[in-house]
């Protein structure tokens, strides 16, 4: 078992998530202690009109269908505000915000992801600094560290 200060898993520079609520599993993620909030791809987002709590909904279709794991569902979740976020190119933009549990090194986090065009990425998933943090040490000499783990 790889454990860090503080029982922090040590995790590699990609690792392969779950991301329940959505029916998805082993997606590769990039970590990316660059990026303060962690992002998913999806297409399609729409904003919904708000329920009767006052509450606003997105819907959205993850993943691209050349994705091995696209199924094509469209999900709806609570927004959980928007976010102007810079890429590594320094343009801003704005993407919603949704809140779903992720699955990493066997541990199951809640957090927030924004919602993004990663299409032209390697990585369907980002982890941020905000998932990371008190979570996980990362040492990016390593790819898949948690796999290790779980063979062990």
């Amino acid at each position: 078992m790889t454990l860090g200060d503080d029982d922090k898993r040590i995790i590699g520079r990609v690792e392969r998530v779950d991301l329940p609520r959505f029916g998805l599993s082993g997606l590769e993620a990039k970590v990316d202690t660059g990026a303060r909030t962690s992002s998913i791809h999806c297409t399609d987002v729409r904003v919904e009109a708000e329920d009767d709590d006052g509450l606003r909904h997105i819907s959205f279709t993850l993943l691209d269908p050349e994705h091995p794991d696209y199924n094509g569902r469209r999900f709806r979740a609570r927004r959980a505000g928007t976010r102007i976020v810079r890429s590594s190119n320094g343009e801003q933009q704005e993407r919603h915000v949704i809140a779903a549990d992720i699955v990493i090194a066997g541990r199951s986090i809640r957090t927030e992801f924004t919602l993004a065009d990663r299409e032209a990425m390697n990585y369907p998933v980002l982890l941020g600094r905000r998932l990371l943090r008190g979570n996980f040490l990362v040492d990016v000499s390593l790819r898949r560290a948690a796999d290790d783990d779980e063979e062990e």
